[in-house]
């Protein structure tokens, strides 16, 4: 990711067991997660691993039971500690942190939501969001203050005076996401946090998290083995297998360019109409500012090039070496933002576009969608460009 990142995860190992610095070196070598717990009974939960997260971003960690993101997430905080590598937060490693500055750190820095909720059942909705903001020496008014402020935020006013039972699951973690928020803490540290809701809860509470994010632009870190769930809510993407990270990268990005088999099993299913953003498919263009010339003569178009992009005043339109071979007219394009889905301008071509040129959040003209480009971007890895001829673009769109 371009931005800034406000935690690194370097080179992190955890061997669980007995004497796990004995077990270091010969992981470091290549022993397998299997081979360990065969021959030494240890369990080796992360094999260094190195992951930049980035500020004022949603980062996803995901993989199946077992694959070691729970206990990735615990070493940001240090409820776990690492058998060795180094966790640096805004420049400072936190594996070096004495009693009191780790407390410190979790008290202002960083927060965590849980699967489970973790709410103190004798307590009110109010008492419980405010009760970091009172351990941590806020005075009662100001925590109050404070706390009311986010009930309000997670939409939850006029419950304040509710105890856990008297509320439904989601109610319930969106109490632990206020106390979370309370703290005003920089990182939001999230463990599975929607998966004990029910699907229809689930969803509401993934769509006020993002609407939460575009107002608050934390630095949020998200557990889940759900790939819906990343692909909706993660800005960055990291897979995890047996405690080994197998790629990073944006959901368009491991989408269309899997890392290995793993990956590309992992995601094969995916729609990706719908997560894949036109900005990460769009095509080099040459743009040149002027009419677009009605005589061709001349007229080259470089190899690593898909077409002349010819801008004047409004109007856009499009030269290809199709048109340059059969003196066929220019193409108008039609300009659609980067970060429109795929799906978002099948409807352009099915009304007779025939390119669509897209541009970055500050206007400029970064590529060109062909027709060709969202085919191949739609459909599966395994049917190749010589498939697609034999076919219609509309048709294989429907079947899609």
């Amino acid at each position: 990711m371009t931005n800034t990142a406000k935690i690194k995860i370097r080179n992190i190992y955890k061997i669980f067991g007995s004497q796990p610095e004995q077990h270091l070196q010969r992981v470091k070598s290549g022993l397998s997660k299997a081979d360990l717990l065969s021959q030494d009974g240890a369990v080796l939960g992360i094999n260094n691993v190195s992951l930049d997260i980035a500020a004022g971003k949603t980062s996803v960690i995901m993989g199946l039971s077992g694959s070691g993101k729970s206990t990735l997430i615990r070493h940001i905080n240090r409820i776990i500690e690492p058998t060795s590598g180094e966790i640096f937060v805004d420049g400072e490693n936190i594996l070096v942190f004495d009693e009191k500055r780790l407390l410190e750190f979790r008290r202002r820095q960083i927060s965590m939501v849980f699967q489970k909720f973790a709410l103190l059942p004798h307590k009110s909705v109010l008492d419980n969001v405010m009760y970091p903001l009172l351990i941590s020496g806020t005075n009662k008014k100001a925590a109050t203050d404070v706390a009311l402020r986010q009930i309000e935020l997670v939409g939850l006013d006029g419950f304040e005076k509710k105890f856990p039972f008297q509320l439904s699951g989601g109610m319930q973690q969106r109490v632990g996401l206020a106390r979370a928020l309370a703290t005003d803490a920089d990182i939001l540290l999230m463990d599975e946090a929607f998966s004990a809701l029910d699907p229809l809860i689930r969803n509401d509470m993934q769509l006020q998290l993002k609407e939460l994010q575009a107002r608050l632009n934390k630095t949020i870190v998200f557990i889940t083995h759900d790939l819906d769930e990343a692909l909706l809510l993660g800005d960055q993407i990291a897979i995890l297998k047996d405690g080994e990270l197998r790629q990073c990268g944006t959901r368009s990005s491991i989408l269309l360019s899997p890392a290995d088999d793993y990956v590309r099993r992992f995601v094969r299913d995916v729609n990706r109409a719908r997560v894949v953003d036109i900005g990460s498919v769009a095509e080099v263009c040459h743009i040149i500012d002027g009419e677009a010339p009605n005589n061709y003569g001349g007229l080259s178009i470089p190899d690593d090039t898909t077409a002349l992009l010819y801008i004047n005043g409004q109007s856009r339109y499009v030269i290809s070496r199709h048109h340059i071979q059969t003196g066929t007219k220019p193409s108008p394009a039609i300009m659609r933002s980067c970060n429109l889905m795929l799906e978002d301008i099948i409807t352009d071509f099915a009304a007779g576009a025939e390119y669509v040129a897209v541009t970055s959040e500050a206007g400029q003209i970064t590529g060109l969608i062909t027709q060709q480009c969202l085919l191949r971007s739609l459909v599966q890895k395994e049917l190749t460009a010589r498939h697609v001829p034999d076919r219609k673009w509309s048709e294989l769109l429907i079947h899609r």
